[in-house]
C-alpha cells in the first residue's frame, strides 16, 4: 500500500496484533486461489477485544465531541495518503474493479469521516426543549446525546471497507468503542481498518478487529460488555442475530438487504434511464443491497429501452478487477455465484429469457455475466428473492399504477427509482413508492451521502445508518428537566385530597376544552384554586397561555 501500510494477519485487540492456534485463507475471486492466511479470532479473543473497548470507552467517552473530530480527521488523512493501495486490496480480495473500489469504497468511507471531523460536535450539541403542558412551564428541559459503550460492528464482504468504516466513522463520532468483526471473504481489508486506526493515532482498545467465523461469532452477540449490535448481512443471519442479542435485550441495527425495484415512466429520457439502469443493476457485479434488481417499465417505450439496456450491456468489459479499464468482475464468493446462477436457470426453465449472459463460464474464480433477462413475472424466484448478483429482470406494464403496485410487492423495502421527465410524475413515485430511499432519475448513489438515512422497511431491516438519523442509533438521547421554582411541592403530588381533585378538574378544562369559553372558565377557576396558587407562579403560566388558546 501506498504508505507503506503492513497488513495485519490476525486480530488487532488494545492495539496489538493476536496471534492463534487456527487459521483461515481468504481467496482471490478472479482465480480462487488462497490469498492470505488468517489467524482465526476465537470467544477467549472476542473476550479480549470487548475488555480492551470496555476499558478504553471510561476514556473516549469522556472526550468532548470536538476532540473526537480531531481524531477522525487524522484517520481521514491516513486514509487520503493509503487510498491507491486500499482500492488493489479490495479490487484483489473481493473483486470489484479498482476503479469501483475508489468511487464506491474509499469515497463513501472518506466522506463519512470528512463530514463527522466537521459536524459531530453541532450534531451532538445539547438542545433545548420547549415544554408544551403549561403546568410544567416551571421548569427548564434539554436534551443530552451521550454515548452508549462498545458497539459490536458485524460487516459483510459486499463494500468490505465502505460499510465497516461508515460504520465505524459514526461509533466513534458518538463516543463509543467498537469490535469490527469483518466478513471472512474480506479479512484482510476489515484488518487494514484497524491498522489505520493505529496508524491515526486512535488510543489503543478504542477500535479492535476480531476475525471471528462461524458460530464463534456468537459470544459477540451474546457478550454482556457490548452495548449495541450493528449487523449488515443477509435476512438469515440477522434473525440469527436478534435471537442471540435478545438474551441480553442488547439492542441492535440491521440492514438485510434489498429487492429494489426502478419504475420507468413513458416520458423517461431513455438514454439515461439504460445507462443508469446498467449501472444501477451491474456495478459491484450487482452485489449491493441496493441494487436495481427488478425494473418496470410501460409497455409503450419497453421495446426501445430493452434495446438499449442491452446494447449497454454488451459494451461492459468484465475482466481483471486490477486493470484501470475493467468495468464488471468477478462475484466475491462462489456460492453467491452458484446462488445467482441457479435462480437464473430457474426462471429460464420457467419462461424467461436472458437477452444477454444467463449461464456460468467454465472459468477459474467467480464469474458470472451480466444477464438482462425477460419475460419474468412475481412467480419467479428471482423477481422475489434477493438475488445480490449481475442480473436485470425487466417486466413491461400497462400503466404508471400497475409498476408503482408490483414495485410493491415485496418483502423488502430499501430503495426504489423513477425515471421520469415530469415533476407531477416524480412526485406520485416518491408519493406512492413505500422504501426508505425514493431516487428520481439515478439508482444506487445515495449510501455515499453521508447526510443521508440508509435502512427501508420489512425485510430490509430495522433501524438506520448514516448521517443525523444514524447517529442517534449510537447516542443515549438523555432527557434533562430542571425544575426552577422555589415552591414546597408540585401541585400534583400528595394529598390526593379535595383541592387536588378541583384543580385536577379544571386544569382539565384548560387544557383539553374545544371552546373558548370553557378554557377561559376553568381557567380563572384554576387560578383561584389553592392547590395552584400556592405552588404555580402565574407569571410562568402566563407565558405559556398561547400554547392553549
Amino acid at each position: 500500500m501506498k504508505g507503506a501500510l503492513s497488513l495485519p494477519t490476525g486480530p488487532i485487540i488494545d492495539g496489538q496484533d493476536v496471534a492463534t492456534g487456527t487459521t483461515f485463507f481468504t481467496r482471490n475471486p478472479a482465480t480462487g486461489e488462497k490469498l492470505a492466511e488468517i489467524h482465526r479470532a476465537g470467544p477467549a479473543e472476542i473476550d479480549a477485544a470487548v475488555a480492551a473497548a470496555r476499558k478504553a470507552y471510561l476514556h473516549w467517552g469522556a472526550r468532548t465531541p470536538k476532540e473526537r473530530q480531531k481524531h477522525l480527521a487524522s484517520l481521514l488523512e491516513v486514509v487520503r495518503r493509503s487510498h491507491d493501495g486500499l482500492s488493489r486490496l479490495i479490487a484483489l480480495e473481493q473483486g470489484k474493479p479498482v476503479a469501483e473500489a475508489r468511487a464506491l469504497d474509499l469515497v463513501p468511507a472518506a466522506d463519512a469521516l470528512r463530514y463527522l471531523s466537521r459536524f459531530t460536535e453541532e450534531l451532538l450539541a445539547p438542545k433545548s426543549v420547549d415544554y408544551q403542558q403549561i403546568l410544567f412551564a416551571h421548569k427548564a428541559a434539554s436534551f443530552r446525546y451521550e454515548p452508549l459503550g462498545v458497539v459490536a460492528v458485524i460487516t459483510p464482504w459486499n463494500f468490505p471497507f465502505a460499510i465497516p468504516m461508515v460504520e465505524l466513522a459514526a461509533c466513534l463520532a458518538a463516543g463509543n468503542t467498537v469490535v469490527l468483526k469483518p466478513a471472512s471473504a474480506t479479512a484482510q481489508t476489515g484488518l487494514a481498518i484497524g491498522e489505520l486506526c493505529r496508524r491515526a493515532g486512535l488510543p489503543p482498545g478504542v477500535v479492535n478487529v476480531v476475525t471471528a467465523t462461524g458460530s464463534d461469532v456468537d459470544r459477540l452477540l451474546e457478550h454482556p460488555g457490548v452495548a449495541k449490535i450493528l449487523f449488515t448481512g443477509s435476512v438469515e443471519t440477522g434473525c440469527h442475530v436478534m435471537r442471540k442479542a435478545s438474551k441480553n435485550v442488547t439492542p441492535f441495527v440491521l440492514e438485510l438487504g434489498g429487492k429494489d425495484a426502478a419504475v420507468v415512466a413513458a416520458d423517461a429520457d431513455l438514454d439515461r434511464t439504460a445507462s443508469g439502469l446498467v449501472w444501477g443493476a451491474f456495478a459491484n457485479a450487482g452485489q449491493a443491497c441496493g441494487s436495481i434488481e427488478r425494473v418496470y417499465v410501460v409497455r409503450s417505450v419497453a421495446d426501445e429501452l430493452v434495446a438499449k439496456i442491452v446494447e449497454r450491456t454488451r459494451r461492459l468489459r468484465q475482466g481483471d478487477p486490477l486493470a484501470e479499464a475493467t468495468d464488471l468482475g468477478p462475484m466475491t464468493t462462489a456460492e453467491q455465484r452458484d446462488f445467482v446462477d441457479a435462480q437464473v436457470r430457474e426462471a429460464v426453465a420457467q419462461g424467461a429469457r436472458a437477452l444477454t449472459g444467463g449461464e456460468k463460464p467454465v472459468a477459474k474464480g467467480y464469474w458470472f455475466p451480466p444477464t438482462v433477462l425477460v419475460d419474468v413475472h412475481h412467480g419467479m424466484r428471482v423477481m422475489t428473492e434477493e438475488t445480490f448478483g449481475p442480473v436485470l429482470p425487466i417486466v413491461v406494464v400497462d400503466d404508471l399504477d400497475e409498476a408503482i403496485a408490483l414495485a410493491n410487492d415485496s418483502e423488502f423495502g430499501l430503495t426504489a427509482s423513477g425515471w421520469t421527465r415530469s415533476t407531477k410524475t416524480a412526485q406520485k413515485l416518491v408519493e406512492e413508492l413505500r422504501t426508505g430511499t425514493v431516487t428520481i432519475n439515478d439508482h444506487l448513489y445515495s449510501f455515499g451521502e453521508p447526510t443521508a438515512t440508509w435502512g427501508g422497511l420489512g425485510k430490509s431491516g430495522i433501524g438506520r445508518s448514516h448521517g443525523v438519523h444514524g447517529l442517534m442509533e449510537l447516542v443515549n438521547v438523555k432527557h434533562v428537566g430542571v425544575d426552577l421554582q422555589d415552591s414546597p411541592a408540585a401541585p400534583w403530588w400528595y394529598p390526593y385530597d379535595g383541592a387536588f381533585q378541583e384543580f385536577m378538574k379544571k386544569a382539565f378544562g384548560l387544557l383539553y376544552a374545544r371552546d373558548a369559553r370553557t378554557k377561559m372558565t376553568d381557567g380563572l377557576g384554576l387560578l383561584s384554586s389553592g392547590r395552584f396558587f400556592g405552588y404555580v407562579k402565574v407569571s410562568k403560566i402566563a407565558a405559556k397561555l398561547g400554547k392553549v388558546f
